[in-house]
């Protein structure tokens, strides 16, 4: 059966803008019948959900996108990462699968299994995981259409200590890591998220920027920039609310927004 509705939206900004402001990570929400394949009791998980969710960044996206001069499309999904993360490759090029976290999950943050060994992920994958690459590529080829260019900003956050799924969490965890691709990423597109964020380190705990397939390593026109937020920096761990700290990287955010939109 399809999804009752559509696992994701996307809302509008200026014709003449080129930004969309991705965020894949901030919901909680878990279909019924996607809940019943999962083994963890409600108790184990609504403590996964609070460490794997981004939480409050569709929030601090729609505060950003406020404050902006020109307003930046925003592809928002509306269910958690644990029915399907849609930023994950769906084959062998996906490293996270290591760990049990591919297109679908099978384990948690932790290690514990999440979903039977014998699940069969291509379900998931064919309900949820392909109408969001689908409806991600048409934004980026509507914005490429409208402006001849397409800058996706990813919005995401981390725990400001590492997690025991995290392949490279050994490394520097600044206040807001900048997760940048060697195609997709422009010096220009770089420097305003330096000059827009205070503290910034680069690629670690956390690399790489969303793309869509169609457009992956193929198009310089479409340039991506992954914002990972510590999460000490404005809200409480794990899964608390946000504090007076999401309005400040709001406006940082709306900030880069502006520059990369000129």
């Amino acid at each position: 059966m399809p999804p009752a509705a559509p696992s994701f939206e996307l809302l509008p900004g200026a014709a003449r803008s080129p930004v969309i402001l991705h965020v894949p990570h901030s919901a909680r929400d878990v279909p019924d019948d996607v809940r019943a394949g999962i083994v963890l009791d409600d108790e184990a998980l609504a403590r996964e959900l609070d460490h794997i969710t981004d939480a409050h960044t569709a929030r601090l996206a729609g505060v950003a996108a406020a404050r902006s001069a020109v307003p930046p499309w925003r592809f928002v999904n509306r269910l958690s990462r644990l029915v399907v993360d849609p930023e994950r490759f769906p084959d062998e090029r996906e490293e996270m699968r290591a760990v049990g976290m591919g297109a679908v999950y099978t384990r948690t943050t932790h290690g514990a299994a999440l979903r039977p060994e014998d699940f069969e992920a291509g379900p998931l994958v064919e309900r949820y995981y392909l109408p969001y690459a689908r409806a991600m590529t048409r934004a980026v080829a509507d914005r490429l259409a409208a402006t001849g260019r397409a800058v996706i900003i990813d919005v995401h956050s981390y725990p400001s200590r590492p997690l025991p799924y995290e392949l490279h969490g050994q490394g520097p965890r600044p206040p807001i890591c900048l997760g940048t691709d060697s195609f997709h990423t422009s010096r220009a597109l770089l420097g305003a998220a330096r000059e827009a964020f205070a503290e910034t380190g680069l690629d670690s705990p956390f690399s790489g920027a969303y793309v869509p397939l169609e457009f992956h390593r193929l198009d310089a026109r479409v340039e991506a920039l992954m914002v990972e937020i510590r999460r000490d920096t404005y809200m409480t761990e794990p899964g608390g609310p946000a504090g007076p700290g999401l309005e400040r990287l709001a406006g940082a955010l709306a900030g880069l927004v502006d520059a990369v939109s000129r």
